[in-house]
């Protein structure tokens, strides 16, 4: 199947059971040779979420194959080789409101101006006319913004669209509303898969059943859901228990960041993951994606490792928070520019200048001392 096609290079995708392989072939096919080389030798040890004739469905944070945002995705994995780099993901914040009071929460200011519609829009088109093939929206709780089906309609074919909720307001209409628009997957976050650990985290009692009520509500509407639960020393023994409940709920996939020393938890330095959390993660990982069913499972630290694809903060990733400011990633509280004055691609360009992420760290770079250190203000979750 031909799940790519550019004028000098086309790729096609090779199915055996559950695996997939692809080749490249066509003038750059040479030069693509060390992408396809990467992408199959991680393709190996996964499996998809769906594959078939007409396509493949491989996770919520990839395109489907073949689609015009899959070859803009491959597109950029060939220009990283000639150190273009291209800001594969773009996450903004659309809305500071949000129903729950997170121990852990990354954004926790709820003051300040929020960005309208107009520059939303006019900063995914930036995006877009960067090379970003996801598009995330995120929050504060996205879905209380009454315009989120049409900052995702938006969007066109060069991008797919997520958002994340904590299941709140997703209700049966906005879901649908939703899916009309376009919206690729919805990543409903949870802090437990037992309900009174989550609504405790959450800070709000009830906050576990909207988590239930939202998933539903956006499977019924026929849109993917991505389980999202930020892996700390508070939950790493549950993850059985999460997958179990991915599984029962029939969701698309489980994916497991790790939590950050940023925001709410900046004062909890050593209550991060350890080395051995971020191995038994990718065991976690591959042991449940040689599984033949069953959610996906997509676990970052192992995917984000040095033997992997490596941070994608200032290299592969843009956020913008709800005011404006641009930071490499969402969890990088060092801005580089707002919006609303400057435009994305020189925002990004002098990213790219930033000594800090010329060089290709060994992790998370919000886990390096040296950088913390460098950047106190990190600590001030009041920022």
């Amino acid at each position: 199947m031909q799940v790519a096609k550019r004028p000098l290079l086309k790729i096609e995708a090779e199915t055996e059971g559950e695996k997939i392989a692809f080749r490249a072939t066509g003038p750059l096919s040479r030069v693509a040779a060390p992408v396809m080389r990467k992408i199959n030798e991680t393709f190996a040890g996964e499996k998809p979420i769906s594959s078939g004739p007409e396509g493949i469905v491989f996770s919520t944070w990839i395109p489907p194959a073949p689609s015009l945002a899959f070859d803009r995705m491959i597109s950029s994995q060939v220009a990283a080789l000639t150190r273009r780099k291209v800001p594969d993901q773009f996450s903004i914040g659309i809305i500071r409101a949000c129903p729950n009071d997170c121990l852990h929460c990354s954004a926790p200011s709820r003051g300040g101006e929020v960005l309208a519609s107009g520059d939303i829009s006019r900063a995914i088109g930036e995006a877009l006319e960067l090379g970003s093939y996801l598009i995330t929206f995120d929050g504060g709780e996205p879905m209380l913004r009454r315009d989120l089906p049409e900052l995702v309609a938006g969007v066109d074919e060069r991008a797919i669209t997520t958002t994340f909720s904590s299941g709140f307001g997703l209700t049966e209409e906005r879901a649908r509303a939703l899916k009309g628009a376009g919206l690729y997957a919805v990543r409903i976050s949870i802090d437990s898969p037992r309900p009174e650990d989550h609504d405790r985290f959450r800070g709000r009692e009830g906050a576990f059943s909207d988590a239930l009520a939202g998933i539903r509500n956006a499977l019924n509407a026929g849109l993917m859901v991505d389980l999202f639960m930020v892996a700390s020393p508070m939950n790493i023994d549950q993850l059985e228990e999460a997958y179990s409940l991915a599984a029962e709920l029939s969701v698309q996939e489980l994916s497991l960041y790790e939590i950050v020393a940023v925001g709410r938890w900046s004062s909890h330095a050593d209550e991060v993951l350890t080395a051995a959390d971020v191995e038994r993660l990718g065991r976690f990982h591959l042991d449940k994606n040689r599984l033949p069913d069953g959610p996906r499972v997509s676990a970052f630290p192992y995917l984000l490792g040095p033997e992997m694809f490596g941070c994608f903060a200032g290299r592969r990733w843009l956020h913008v928070d709800a005011s404006g400011d641009v930071l490499p990633c969402a969890y990088m509280p060092t801005p580089f520019g707002n919006v609303r004055d400057r435009s994305l691609r020189d925002i990004w360009r002098d990213m790219g200048r930033d000594r800090w992420l010329r060089r290709r760290p060994k992790g998370c770079m919000m886990k390096d001392e040296e950088f913390r250190r460098a950047h106190p203000e990190i600590f001030d979750p009041e920022r």
